[in-house]
């Protein structure tokens, strides 16, 4: 399926809107032809050419309706012309503003039923992306630039408004208005039209030809905007580290060598279309010049044509000239806009190999244990765990401590499933993990990581994120608990405080409060801490271990900690060296066993 048609498929719920549009684009077909045709009566009467004809006309059937109408015409007219000569010409005035009045409100209401059919594709195409990038694996924006994602759900998704929506006016009105003016031009000449008829396809082939690179061009447009949009989301992020290593000048070039390379791009790929309308124009004002010539020809020579019925040909043939080159500017647009449908598409057609598979069954509750079995795992080629394999049972606080890189926060990563294990087995309750809805997998953990993850809305709605059915009580009794109610009761507007992008506007350990008070709204069964004190100083650090201690107390905890006083409590210690298991056992037990664990106790006690 092609992504212009792709595109068009969200236009589904809008199809009554659509044929709408299309029975007012034709009726403003029908009178664009019509209010040409109408003027020659009125340049008949200007003129005094009006062929003189006293006796109705008489129908003669279907292929004598040019006949007909002419000579009903010019009955009505000679029957008036000699009684009211001006209000003969206020009728025939009359009746060529009618008909343009009509065409023109013909056009009006196609536009207006056509917004609703465009504006509604657009609605559902970004709500459909933004749906799309909610449920895709994490994996998927590893591989990706925010920028270039960033580009597409708002630059691209401009590009399809303007190049392909743009041209569902022209879909139905315009080869309808140049159907309808060729019928009527049929009735003049057929000798003229079929010029025409053969002009145009070979106008389209020129225009054509001209664009043939426009999608690739546009393509990398994109590209590039996505670039630089990449970086100034790294700025934006990284001012600090920006300002203190003084890399601002770096920072600087690469962005100006991204907006170059853009506006070279961009340069190249609009003196191309900019060709549209000039050589559409030259076209145009080509089959006119032969249009005069040949029908001049008929007209002052062998006189098979009248001149006020050349006159008005003239106008049918200028009024398929002007849709014409408004396709031809269109198969522009449909290329840039190929190039933005495209791009979006490797979003909507994204695999996600995370989906719940059919079989996949609801975690009602966390009764049993949680059990590793010889899990391996790899980030592309780089092996990360090598056979793990240990058990969590209910209620037990197990915590893993080792080097950097040791495959510590993987695995919390797996038992998220925001991965699939390669090898080995990951089960809860003697279910497998691919086997468990994840929607439910969710509902019964809770993390807080080293990075407090918060976004720019205010406390109340942060915390109600923790569960979105709870009441205000619910939600001041867990900001208690997790040391934030008092911090959060001196803010400018309390609990309706904006606190800013990632709630910059807190200080760490403020932060960090949210997100245990969020975790503790939730009521997980299962708590996943990822080195939740490792950013804190010593006095943030003793109000977070305080609400740490009130969030872990009857829950079953998976804790990464470089803090000797976050896991010395744990039931279980494991110690990991590159992706193994090297060690494990109480605190008491690993200080007697592992030399590596004593070590890095004794390192914490010197800290």
């Amino acid at each position: 399926m092609s992504p212009f048609r792709k595109i068009l498929y969200f236009g589904n719920p809008y199809k009554g809107y659509a044929f709408l549009n299309i029975l007012f684009n034709a009726l403003y077909a029908l009178f664009s032809a019509l209010s040409f045709i109408s003027l020659i009566p009125m340049l008949n009467v200007l003129f005094e050419t009006t062929q003189k004809q006293f006796t109705p006309a008489q129908w003669k059937g279907i292929f004598s309706i040019q006949n007909y109408v002419k000579d009903s015409l010019n009955y009505y007219i000679s029957s008036k012309l000699d009684q009211d000569v001006e209000g003969t010409l206020v009728f025939v005035i009359s009746l060529v503003l009618g008909l343009f009045f009509l065409k023109n409100i013909s056009n009006y209401l196609a536009l207006y039923f056509i917004t609703y059919l465009r504006n509604g594709i657009l609605k559902d195409l970004r709500n459909a992306i933004y749906s799309k990038i909610i449920t895709l694996p994490i994996s998927f924006f590893n591989e990706k630039r925010k920028g270039d994602l960033m580009a597409k759900m708002t630059s691209d998704v401009t590009e399809v408004q303007q190049s392909f929506l743009s041209i569902l006016e022209l879909i139905v009105r315009e080869p309808l208005t140049i159907l309808f003016s060729l019928g009527a031009m049929l009735l003049f000449s057929f000798k003229l039209t079929l010029f025409v008829l053969l002009f145009i396809p070979i106008s389209g082939i020129i225009i054509s030809g001209i664009g043939k690179r426009l999608k690739k061009q546009s393509a990398r447009i994109q590209e590039e905007q996505g670039d630089f949009l990449s970086i100034i989301d790294e700025t934006v992020n990284g001012q600090k580290i920006i300002k203190t290593f003084s890399a601002g000048d770096h920072f600087r070039n690469r962005f100006f060598s991204a907006t170059q390379r853009f506006y070279r791009f961009s340069n190249q790929l609009l003196h191309r279309a900019s060709l549209a309308g000039p050589t559409s124009e030259f076209l145009g004002i080509t089959a006119i010049g032969v249009l005069l010539w040949f029908g001049g020809k008929m007209v002052l020579l062998d006189g098979s044509i009248t001149g006020t019925s050349f006159i008005v040909y003239m106008g049918l043939a200028y009024n398929i000239l002007t849709p014409a080159k408004s396709i031809s500017k269109a198969s522009y647009s449909i290329q840039k806009g190929n190039a933005a449908a495209d791009r979006i598409l490797e979003i909507l057609d994204a695999k996600d190999e995370l989906k719940d598979v059919k079989e996949a069954k609801p975690l009602h509750s966390f009764e049993q244990k949680i059990v590793f079995d010889k899990v391996s795992f790899s980030y592309e080629e780089t092996k990360v765990l090598n056979e793990i394999s240990f058990e969590i049972k209910k209620g037990q606080m197990v915590a893993l401590v080792g080097p950097s890189g040791s495959g510590k926060t993987t695995l919390t990563y797996l038992l998220n499933r925001f991965y699939n294990i390669n090898s080995g087995s990951l089960s809860i309750d003697g279910l497998s993990i691919e086997q468990i809805e994840k929607k439910s997998l969710y509902q019964h953990i809770g993390m807080v990581t080293q990075e407090s993850i918060l976004f720019n809305d205010t406390v109340f709605n942060n915390l109600k994120l923790g569960d979105p059915h709870a009441k205000e009580k619910e939600i001041f009794k867990a900001a208690k608990a997790a040391n934030a109610h008092d911090f959060i009761m001196t803010l400018p507007e309390n609990y309706q405080t904006i606190i800013g992008d990632s709630g910059n506007k807190l200080s760490g350990g403020q932060k960090q409060r949210l997100t245990i008070a969020r975790a503790l709204l939730k009521d997980p069964a299962l708590l996943i801490l990822d080195e939740a004190t490792s950013a804190l100083d010593t006095e943030a650090e003793q109000q977070v271990q305080i609400a740490l201690e009130k969030l872990m107390q009857n829950r079953t905890s998976l804790v990464i900690a470089h803090r000797l006083s976050t896991i010395q409590k744990a039931d279980i210690i494991l110690v990991l060296e590159k992706g193994k298991i090297i060690a494990s056992g109480n605190h008491q037990e690993l200080l007697t066993s592992n030399k590596q664990y004593k070590n890095w106790v004794h390192i914490q006690k010197m800290d």
